[in-house]
């Protein structure tokens, strides 16, 4: 290859980096908050719907940003989006970390998601302009690998925090962090990230359309971020009815708009490809299934077993390391092998999975941190798997001009799948612990046996809905995989790109 012609690779692989360290500090947002929740409602007054909230409230405000932010990103300018977000991220992360209330910090946490949401789907609208073929399915897999390393980390940095700084300067720093290292990222982008795009005629906003799907995505994820397992209302399941309502409206307003010679801001064509169609799915489950994982195993050992935060969070450690490497690695071969790598990804999970209950079964409280950090490092190969392989098979078809709104709306799967698993998970863990005698300061004992013993069982039936979750994505990855061996099965008859 000629000089001339390794200068733009380089140089795209140097603005993925920057972008793609940008999408790590928004997904850390996601987890690093499980192990500052106690500390907050100690040392900030805040009530159990508070702390919920400022998990939830930043999921939501995520979701809801996603399509939209795609959209603009595709017809009007990416890196002015992803600038324009980044900064908020950063005014944001500072209003958290300063917030006098717990109020004010739900509220900097709701600004923190919708600047999230507004950076993630820039990052892969980037992703599928600037790689193409097996470069795309490298560059998915070290984006899965990043990916996989905040997810892990973040419990980590939050118990490090802690421990380091003690409880309130520790949730403080867990939020504060974000602040320097998105000032070192700031000048970066404005330099290396390019400006040029594809762009397919006017920009056509759909102002309607936005309104439409941001109420569906509200309304869908409130009843389950509203879940908390202690006196939640049960009228807050009317939503999912006024989500549904308002998903009908979108899509035929959709139809109707695309129909009239517009362009929509999802254009649902993009479902006619199998592997988009089954992508989302998986990913959706996914992700109902693996923060989820995380979150009842933190309150399994910090709350139920009296373990440090700091030793909790160095549990997903390994975790994060195995699943970086194995994404890392993996990624060469996701163009050719994707459905394949996402099965056995599934399948190592969920042994992994079956693992961490046995565990929690046969295991003594003390050395329950040691022997679920060696099972999460076997885990770990299964999300390498999955994340980077699933991410390439899910944009393989979608035409590099509809990346950015393609890889938002698998991002609102993830999202969604956020809610829906840690609703589910966290109600089922705290309605199962509700009656265990606590202290002054609203802990149980974890000398107690019987305290012990309803944290366990509270896990393992947690963890028995996430085993489900993931053994239904592993039906759609059957199925994917069976769509993808036919697909290549007829490419020798056809001179043009194949199609699902």
């Amino acid at each position: 290859m000629t000089g001339q012609q390794l200068q733009p690779r380089r140089s795209s692989w140097i603005a993925f980096a920057v972008a793609t360290s940008v999408a790590v500090l928004t997904i850390l947002d996601v987890v690093k908050v499980n192990v500052v929740l106690t500390p907050l409602e100690e040392t900030l007054g805040a009530t159990p719907t508070q702390t919920s909230l400022v998990v939830a409230g930043y999921v939501l405000a995520f979701g809801i940003a996603l399509v939209p932010s795609g959209r603009l990103g595709d017809q009007w300018n990416r890196k002015a989006m992803f600038m324009i977000g980044l900064v908020i991220f950063t005014v944001a992360s500072l209003a958290a970390a300063l917030a006098p209330t717990a109020t004010l910090l739900v509220v900097a946490r709701i600004l923190q998601g919708v600047a999230a949401g507004t950076l993630m789907p820039q990052v892969l609208g980037m992703i599928q302009t600037l790689f193409q073929d097996e470069a795309r399915g490298k560059a998915f897999g070290i984006f899965g690998a990043a990916i996989g390393l905040g997810t892990a980390f973040g419990p980590t940095l939050g118990g490090v925090f802690i421990g380091t700084f003690g409880a309130e300067l520790g949730w403080r720093w867990t939020f504060g962090m974000n602040v320097p290292l998105a000032l070192l990222i700031i000048p970066l982008a404005l330099w290396l990230i390019p400006a040029g795009q594809p762009r397919q005629g006017r920009a056509d906003l759909d102002l309607v359309g936005v309104a439409l799907l941001a109420a569906s995505v509200l309304f869908v994820m409130l009843p389950f971020v509203l879940t908390t397992g202690s006196n939640d209302q049960p009228l807050r399941w009317l939503f999912l009815l006024v989500g549904a309502i308002t998903s009908v409206a979108f899509v035929r307003w959709e139809f109707r708009y695309r129909n009239a010679g517009r362009s929509p801001v999802l254009d649902f064509s993009l479902f006619g490809f199998s592997s988009y169609r089954n992508g989302v799915v998986i990913t959706t489950l996914f992700f109902a299934a693996m923060p989820a994982m995380f979150l009842v195993m933190t309150l399994f050992n910090q709350q139920g077993l009296g373990h440090d935060p700091v030793i909790v969070g160095l549990i997903t450690v390994p975790y994060a390391v195995v699943s970086a490497i194995v994404a890392g690695v993996i990624g060469r071969y996701t163009f050719r092998y994707a459905t394949g790598l996402i099965i056995w990804g599934f399948i190592i999970f969920i042994a992994a999975l079956i693992g961490l209950v046995a565990v929690s079964v046969l295991i003594p409280p003390e050395h329950n941190p040691l022997a679920m950090t060696i099972v999460l490092a076997f885990a770990g190969v299964g999300p390498g798997f999955i994340m980077a392989a699933n991410q390439m098979r899910t944009l393989m078809d979608v035409p590099v001009l509809q990346g950015g709104v393609a890889g938002s709306f698998q991002q609102v799967g993830q999202r969604v799948g956020n809610a829906i698993g840690i609703a589910v998970g966290s109600a089922i863990f705290y309605s199962l612990v509700v009656a265990v005698p606590r202290d002054a300061t609203g802990m149980p004992d974890p000398t107690d046996p019987d305290s012990v013993a309803a944290y366990s069982h509270a896990f393992q039936m947690a963890m028995a809905v996430l085993i489900l979750f993931c053994l239904v994505a592993l039906i759609f990855a059957g199925i994917d995989h069976r769509a993808r061996s036919r697909q290549l099965a007829e490419q020798p008859l056809s001179s043009t790109h194949p199609r699902p």
